[in-house]
């Protein structure tokens, strides 16, 4: 049988390993072993982040709601509540975007639930 020689193959996997370490501060960047180590672990950082990212913009989007509807003299919990109990179907994006940018859209929402909780 004949011998495999792995010449080719290894540099190329090590080209890219150096490739996506290219940055990074002292032998990092430089040796294939540690870059491999710093590599594998930024990915999975990469790879949490994109999980997290996802809680932190839904924490944000309650936060400016809850403050905007407070300000309009509603708790969030009763604000969303009464938006289900109207019928209204508007995600906490959008609710969080008019909250910042259109006050008085919000606070036109914010009546239609009193409304509601009225009844």
């Amino acid at each position: 049988m004949a011998r495999v020689k792995r010449a080719i193959n290894a540099k190329k996997k090590h080209r890219k390993i150096l490739k996506l370490a290219k940055g990074y501060r002292g032998a990092k960047s430089k040796l294939f072993k540690t870059a491999n180590q710093a590599v594998m672990k930024s990915l999975m950082y990469a790879y949490v982040g994109r999980k997290l990212k996802k809680r932190d913009y839904r924490k944000l989007w309650i936060a400016r709601i809850n403050a905007a509807s407070r300000a309009n003299g509603l708790s969030y919990s009763r604000f969303i509540s009464g938006l289900k109990d109207a019928g209204v179907e508007v995600n906490r994006k959008m609710l969080a975007d008019m909250a910042v940018n259109d006050a008085e859209g919000f606070s036109q929402l914010v009546d239609v639930v009193k409304n509601q909780i009225a009844k």
